[in-house]
């Protein structure tokens, strides 16, 4: 497992040079990295709840990057973690922190929530509180981190949802609450210097080629088109701040 010093290379945003197929390796510095993911059911895929190697990241995008990495990089040692729990808001994440994600040392922190916080302001459930209070406490997870490892990279999802066929009553109300949470997240990512991966502003590109309905079967969460999807996204986006990712080339 990496120690924070081992990620010394991921805590400031740079311009990485261009790196041809032919060169693209993991640097002594990137060896040993813990990628962890966080957040609601769309991270958590149904992953294992034991040391079961073929099941502990889920069936999702999760599973999509962790295998590819995995595979294409046997010799950097990587390790990964699935802590996404379904239903989960940004309070829930609040009360598992230390277990789920200070004890496990990420050196890379994904973390993708909102849209279970949204649900709590328009159903009247238990955590229903404004968005300034979901961007403070998601600010105040990601500050814990950054005591605890100055160098860490966090790369933080844009939460969704869209209208698909018989969601039209309540559509209007997810207009209203979900995208100020959105703009928080982005907020967020500026602040603490993330990578912000785009998730809504994807599905929308997607949508030129297939219906929203073949990328998300419910309007929240994805197919398997749609978790591949999101895979690719996070291994572009990320790739600016490791440069091994490049080898993937998703443009």
């Amino acid at each position: 497992m990496a120690t924070a010093g081992s990620a010394g290379v991921l805590g400031t945003a740079v311009n990485a040079p261009e790196v041809s197929a032919e060169d693209i390796s993991v640097t002594e510095k990137e060896k040993g990295l813990v990628f962890l993911f966080q957040g609601d059911s769309i991270t958590d895929g149904n992953w294992g709840r034991n040391k079961d190697p073929n099941h502990f990241l889920g069936h999702g995008y999760v599973f999509a990057v962790g295998s590819r990495l995995a595979a294409d990089f046997p010799q950097a040692g990587f390790v990964f973690h699935n802590r996404g729990i379904s239903g989960n808001q940004i309070t829930d994440l609040e009360k598992r922190w230390e277990k789920d994600t200070l004890s496990l040392k990420p050196n890379v922190l994904s973390v993708l929530v909102g849209v279970n916080d949204a649900g709590a302001r328009i159903y009247n459930r238990p955590g229903n509180y404004d968005t300034a209070a979901f961007e403070k406490r998601y600010s105040g997870l990601l500050r814990q981190c950054k005591e605890a490892n100055p160098q860490i990279l966090f790369v933080l999802g844009v939460p969704f949802i869209y209208c698909i066929a018989g969601q039209t009553a309540v559509w209007k109300a997810w207009e209203k609450e979900l995208p100020p949470l959105a703009e928080a997240v982005k907020r967020l990512a500026k602040e603490f210097d993330a990578v912000l991966v785009d998730y809504p502003a994807m599905f929308e590109r997607a949508e030129k080629s297939a219906p929203l309905d073949y990328w998300t079967w419910d309007g929240c969460h994805p197919t398997i088109a749609g978790h591949e999807l999101m895979a690719r996204e996070w291994i572009k986006q990320v790739s600016v701040r490791l440069p091994f990712l490049k080898k993937y080339n998703y443009n």
